[in-house]
């Protein structure tokens, strides 16, 4: 029997946000999926720029329930040309290995992104970063507050006794 069931369509807006490349990292996610929206984030701390941008994406696929129609937007050109641009296909045809013959990097992250890109059906929109698109705003404000938060809990607090009464 065929599953004439259409798929949910969502979208989903990416960013990640580095202190240090390699440094504390943060990724966060919008879901939006009809008149619902769920943001999520979450941080690392030791990782990558790029890494925290195929993160979002993946974070972001993990959450949907059921196979779904999606549409990811994201700042990055790193997560979004190796599709729009098909060098993923050769990335695989090549066994992971770019045009140059150079190893790919963070080949585990993007082996998970083709993974669920099985389950789900993705299209990926490029768009300006730091500029006027809210959502893209808004996902860099939390990746940022993710990992400054990070940051904050893997800071050691020095404190510094009371010097005994008699010695004031």
């Amino acid at each position: 029997m065929v599953n004439t069931k259409a798929k949910k369509v969502v979208e989903i807006y990416t960013d990640g946000a580095c202190s240090g490349n390699p440094g504390a990292g943060g990724w966060a996610a919008v879901l939006i999926y009809k008149d619902f929206k769920r943001e999520i984030s979450g941080a690392e701390e030791s990782t990558t720029n790029n890494r925290m941008e195929l993160t979002a994406i993946i974070k972001g696929l993990q959450m949907l329930k059921e196979p779904c129609q999606v549409t990811v937007y994201s700042d990055s050109a790193y997560s979004v040309e190796p599709f729009l641009k098909n060098w993923i296909e050769g990335w695989v045809m090549r066994g992971w290995r770019t045009a140059g013959k150079d190893d790919v990097k963070n080949v585990d992250l993007w082996k998970e992104l083709l993974s669920l890109m099985q389950i789900h059906d993705v299209t990926y929109v490029k768009v300006k970063g730091h500029a006027d698109n809210e959502l893209n705003n808004r996902c860099d404000k939390l990746a940022v507050a993710a990992y400054k938060e990070l940051q904050k809990k893997l800071t050691p607090v020095i404190s510094v006794p009371d010097a005994p009464k008699d010695e004031r």
